[in-house]
């Protein structure tokens, strides 16, 4: 039986509730961010669904039915795992194809989102600030986003967020909560952290609007200790297909000391369509806690050599996302600003003198105490590229007493968005 696009978005959102319905009419407003709402009408999504809109039309093809509501898009990709490494499941690394999905429109998905939303307060409001550049640029800018977002099963069943209600961790939910938020910002490129539903969430729904992905869990993920875990966690990369080519991808497993670690890394060159120029954007997640500094310090070297040999040697621009788990004080995040791929920080051009870190980029309550750190960044080859503008980080009245997550925000961790443009070629 064939199945509306609407449908079958529908059918995506609400599988992990089999009772939760949409209200009669239309859904209650939810108050969007100004800066926002705007790129809801720009083209870039709405572009990237209507090309991929037109190629799946094209291709003879079969559209299979979602099922009842606890049915998954992808059985043999999405099973969980429980037991073994995922190293020793190959089918963890392959992306399935998209096409027996019709696209969809970003508006419409996110007023799925906000249909199941209903009842919880509004996002918060951040805005873009405008940065100088030292040449403008006639082409679109590149908007890249950079977010842990919070693995389901350690936000459920390990990280012990003690001010944090357990209904705001609820799945059906809070995976609206990141949709939304990465709908709000509309990224070119996105990078993710802690991602244990790729296969069941985030890669058919984005695949429908133009984005193509990549998928690398850790090879002994912490998910796989967790009841009912939902498979291993890792990293993810997105982009858009009406943006850019896919040259080359490269999944990469960090060493420290000759030693192979849990800790992963992506690093794609793309072909940007519009100008025609390559970029190298990489995301990684390291080693977290306190007393793992020289263990992080040798991740962050093996990366920097593999970067080095896929932009052959800083020609390719390069873009570094990731939860480095580090403050600026560690050696691993002087590595990065010293390396000789000439990388800055995006978010230093936010402080007054552009040379300091924000304050915070997660907060949050444990059992041991209240944390707040600097651990995300987005860095960038500062002579090929230049950053236009990037997304300001909540204030401390936005997060509240109770920090992160909450019914509000669905991560510990914030998402940074910068948008990036080439710099004329010498």
């Amino acid at each position: 039986m064939y199945q509306s696009p609407r449908r079958l978005c529908s059918a995506l959102l609400q599988r992990d509730a089999p009772g939760l319905r949409r209200p009669p009419g239309p859904p209650p407003p939810r108050r969007l961010s100004p800066t926002a709402a705007p790129r809801l009408q720009s083209p870039r999504l709405l572009a990237a669904a209507s090309a991929a809109r037109d190629v799946a039309r094209s291709c003879s093809r079969t559209v299979y039915p979602m099922g009842n509501g606890t049915s998954r898009l992808y059985s043999a990709l999405a099973k969980t795992l429980t037991s073994s490494a995922a190293s020793q499941h190959p089918e963890y690394l392959v992306a399935a194809d998209p096409e027996h999905l019709e696209p969809i429109d970003p508006k419409e998905l996110l007023e799925e989102c906000r249909a199941v939303l209903h009842t919880r307060p509004p996002r918060f409001q951040r805005d873009f600030v405008a940065l100088p550049a030292d040449c403008p640029s006639s082409h679109p800018p590149i908007r890249v986003m950079q977010w842990n977002i919070l693995a389901q099963a350690l936000g459920e069943g390990k990280d012990n967020f003690v001010q944090c209600p357990i209904e705001a961790l609820k799945w059906e939910e809070r995976k609206c909560l990141i949709l939304e938020e990465i709908l709000a910002y509309q990224p070119d490129i996105l990078c993710l952290q802690e991602v244990d539903h790729y296969f069941d969430t985030f890669q058919p729904l984005l695949s429908r609007l133009g984005y193509q992905g990549t998928f690398f869990p850790k090879p002994w993920s912490p998910c796989l200790d967790v009841e009912h875990n939902n498979g291993p966690d890792g990293c993810a990369l997105f982009f858009l297909q009406n943006r850019f080519k896919l040259v080359s991808s490269a999944n990469i497993r960090l060493t420290a000391m000759t030693l192979k670690t849990n800790q992963v890394a992506i690093a794609q060159t793309l072909e940007c369509k519009e100008p025609s120029r390559q970029l190298c954007v990489a995301v990684t997640h390291l080693k977290a806690r306190t007393g793992w500094e020289r263990f992080r310090s040798a991740q962050g070297c093996d990366l920097l050599q593999n970067l080095q040999t896929i932009t052959r040697g800083a020609k390719i621009p390069l873009i570094v996302c990731g939860d480095f788990n580090a403050e600026p004080t560690e050696e691993v995040y002087k590595h990065f600003a010293s390396s000789s791929l000439n990388l800055s920080s995006a978010y230093k051009l936010l402080s007054a003198d552009g040379q300091s870190e924000p304050p915070y980029t997660t907060w949050k309550i444990r059992t041991s105490g209240e944390c707040r750190h600097t651990l995300d960044y987005i860095w960038y080859s500062r002579q090929a590229l230049s950053v236009r503008s990037a997304l300001d980080l909540l204030t401390e009245e936005q997060i509240g007493p109770n920090r992160l997550p909450s019914f509000n925000y669905p991560s510990d961790h914030l998402s940074l968005v910068c948008d990036f443009s080439f710099n004329e070629e010498p």
